[in-house]
């Protein structure tokens, strides 16, 4: 097997994209928990027992809140004041949403 140097044109290196994947995923993770809290602020200790048979539900938005993340970082190219505003906007919201739906059954 040869050893292959590639060769640059004009001297045009490739810029590699930057991650915009870890900022996104850790702001959705930290604003799931932030979100998770939000309802024992409100409630107390009460919510436990809300929270016993409604888990499943909330564990699914873990995963969405992540996706949420990733999605605003890359759409805001890393901009890490938009990314934290609208990722905490969005994740709130929807774990607020699917609160107040539970509870309203």
């Amino acid at each position: 097997m040869q050893n292959v140097t590639p060769i640059t044109i004009n001297g045009q290196r490739e810029r590699e994209e930057p991650s915009y994947s870890f900022l996104g995923g850790a702001t959705g993770f930290v604003f799931y928990w932030l979100a998770f809290a939000i309802p024992f602020f409100v409630y107390g200790l009460n919510t436990v027992f809300f929270l016993l048979y409604t888990w499943p539900f909330f564990l699914a938005l873990m995963p969405v809140s992540v996706l949420i993340g990733i999605t605003l970082s890359m759409l805001t190219r890393s901009n890490l004041l938009l990314t934290v505003a609208g990722t905490g906007i969005a994740v709130v919201c929807l774990f607020w949403m699917l609160f107040s739906f539970l509870t309203g059954w």
